[in-house]
């Protein structure tokens, strides 16, 4: 019998985590790619696990990989997203704030989503009706929650909208100080955590539709029922893009506000 999608992106993720997780504190050769930016052995290698369990079960889909790019014959409507290791700078520098991911868009919609912390060896998944955590191979349904009042806030480049939105001004303002209390993680496990109910809003600038590093978690926001959009408040992608993903409306239209402050050139 085929292996159902959900269980494949689980095994998928966990596939990736688990390679994460034994590389830990090893000594790690890094590739360059770009300015600032590189992949290390554990990203190679933990991509190979992750595609060699899409590959196995799913050989005519397409995959999008963050090392690997483009490969397979696509055709069919399918792409798989793969994010091997989000918070690389993390794990060089032997900090475990980092995440797997791995998504499955079929046509423009994500339909199965997973984001594996592979040292809590928790995975975070949804299959759109619904985002849960996998733990010791029990399931337990998310539930947000804006209790704890904490916000990631990604500061990591590009910034297409820096001329009217940064997120670094968002965390300078009294009006945020007053009602949040900032956390920035940079590894997109935050995202997950707002579905999770562990933090109560997610933050970033940039062009995300496509993203192998925000698929999975976006994904799981939007099954777990958080409030997911732009940071102009228009639908995800649309308008200027970039991402506020709050675990209600009220913690929404707070951050919402402070956003069009900076918009509106207000002190």
């Amino acid at each position: 019998m085929s292996i159902k999608d959900r269980d494949l992106v689980i095994e998928a993720a966990a596939a990736g985590a688990a390679v994460v997780r034994s590389r830990y504190g090893a000594a790690l050769t890094r590739f360059e790619k770009s300015a600032g930016d590189f992949a290390t052995t554990a990203d190679i290698e933990a991509e190979k696990a992750i595609l060699d369990v899409l590959r196995a079960a799913r050989p005519d889909d397409l995959v999008v990989a963050e090392e690997s790019g483009r490969t397979g014959t696509g055709g069919n409507g399918r792409t798989w997203l793969v994010d091997p290791l989000c918070g690389t700078l993390n794990y060089a520098v032997r900090n475990m704030l980092v995440s797997v991911n791995v998504a499955l868009r079929a046509g423009t919609q994500v339909v199965v989503a997973a984001s594996a912390d592979p040292f809590t060896e928790e995975v975070f998944w949804t299959d759109g009706g619904g985002a849960h955590v996998r733990r010791g191979g029990v399931d337990e349904q998310l539930a947000p929650s804006a209790e704890s009042r904490l916000v990631d806030v990604n500061l990591d480049p590009p910034f297409p909208n820096e001329r009217v939105f940064r997120a670094a001004r968002l965390l300078a303002d009294q009006r945020f100080i007053e009602q949040f209390r900032p956390r920035v993680v940079s590894t997109t496990l935050a995202v997950a955590w707002v579905a999770a109910g562990r933090r109560a809003a997610y933050v970033t600038d940039g062009h995300l539709s496509g993203s192998v590093h925000f698929a999975a978690g976006i994904a799981l926001c939007q099954a777990a029922g958080c409030v997911v959009t732009g940071i102009d408040g228009q639908p995800l992608h649309a308008g200027a893009g970039g991402l506020i993903a709050a675990a209600d409306e009220q913690t929404h239209a707070a951050l919402l506000a402070l956003v069009e402050n900076q918009r509106a050139g207000k002190d």
